[in-house]
């Protein structure tokens, strides 16, 4: 029983972040928000309404992304990345001593 109680929960949560994070356009039949509504008040029913009605059909866009050939932006470096810093802090210590 705990166990049917455990895939019932996720079955619910991923119906319900699945139809939060779905674009407003591509919610079928109904407007998404009034998918959310049903989804949170009718656990059950709602989350396979929403597999079965609701969930946009086929893959989703793929996400734009950089081109290969452009150039990324430098990531910030660390101190100890840095040969000026190293030879600074070297000079440092033996002044102290």
């Amino acid at each position: 029983m705990p166990l049917l109680a455990l895939a019932l929960l996720a079955l619910w949560l991923y119906c319900l972040f699945d139809a939060i994070t779905t674009p407003d356009e591509e919610a079928r039949n109904l407007p998404k928000l009034l998918w959310v509504i049903i989804i949170v008040l009718v656990p059950l029913a709602g989350g396979v309404f929403w597999l079965l009605l609701g969930r946009p059909v086929g893959p989703r866009p793929p996400r734009v992304s950089l081109p290969e050939d452009t150039p990324r932006p430098q990531a910030p470096r660390g101190p100890d990345d840095d040969p000026d810093f190293l030879r600074d802090l070297d000079r440092r210590l033996r002044d102290d001593d």
